[in-house]
């Protein structure tokens, strides 16, 4: 995870600016000064956006798992490979990836498990909010569009139209006024993204501990190491920006290189860590 803060630090998105999305309720302003009716439902999700990509949440523990994986396992087998002895090594590198890849999807599952009863909480509150509070709920849908300019009027036609069903307004504040969405808040999401970080890692770590299963020399499998950790590195930046969406084979490259640089750091600094300790 530290490598993912440094990776913000050094190379912060830029080369272009995010275009928001039109607001479903501008569409309906627009539509109402031309005549037309206002209380016509939104197109499903399906319709609105029909690419269909890997969920943005699983790349992201993917993320933090591999990124975790290739880096920690292999400064720690680099450090081991001091003593010289390939077993050590080996023994080493496997404990630590076991109880890594347990500690990390622990981590993701209580995380997950936190937000999602958060999510249970705000959406509990707001139920009683409107229930029993329609001044506070119609003060927050009008809080909700206060970036939009809408006119007092159209504020106050949808907020009455909300506070007409209960259901609906719940929905719509969760959705618009807490940014809260259930799908990505549900029970099985927090086993889901505990099993990606774990198995993230396990695997991530797999990459640099390989080459002293086939290299008799300490020096050779260490060079190895080195080599296929830089390539994982690298391939694991470029297929995580292509599955985002993203069409730039140069884009990609980059967010490559990166990848790869700021894994090199990384594990440079933790070896550089254990000989200074060792010295």
């Amino acid at each position: 995870m530290a490598l993912l803060f440094i990776k913000q630090l050094l190379f912060p998105r830029s080369g272009y600016t995010r275009v928001p999305p039109s607001s479903p309720t501008r569409d309906l302003e627009d539509r109402s000064t031309e005549g037309e009716p206002t209380h016509e439902k939104l197109p499903p999700p399906m319709e609105r956006n029909s690419c269909s990509r890997i969920n943005a949440r699983i790349i992201s523990d993917a993320t933090i798992g591999l990124s975790d994986g290739l880096t920690v396992p292999f400064a720690l087998t680099a450090g081991l490979s001091a003593l010289g002895d390939t077993d050590v090594v080996i023994y080493g590198g496997l404990a630590e990836l076991i109880a890594g890849g347990i500690s990390m999807g622990l981590g993701g599952y209580l995380g997950a498990k936190s937000e999602a009863e958060a999510y249970n909480a705000a959406l509990s509150e707001t139920r009683s909010i409107v229930a029993t509070d329609h001044d506070k709920a119609a003060a927050m849908v009008k809080s909700s569009f206060e970036q939009y300019d809408f006119a007092e009027q159209t504020l106050n036609s949808m907020t009455t139209t909300l506070l007409a069903d209960p259901d609906q307004m719940v929905d719509f504040l969760m959705r618009f006024h807490h940014q809260l969405t259930e799908a990505d808040h549900t029970a099985s999401k927090a086993y889901t993204s505990g099993l990606t970080i774990s198995t993230g890692y396990f695997f991530g770590g797999l990459v640099p501990l390989m080459p002293y299963l086939f290299f008799a020399s300490m020096h050779q499998a260490f060079v190895c190491s080195i080599i296929v950790m830089a390539l994982a590195l690298f391939a694991f930046g470029w297929a995580k920006t292509s599955l985002l969406g993203e069409l730039c084979r140069w884009t990609c490259f980059k967010n490559g290189v990166q990848m790869m640089m700021l894994g090199g750091v990384a594990a440079g600094a933790a070896m550089g860590c254990v000989k200074a300790v060792g010295s």
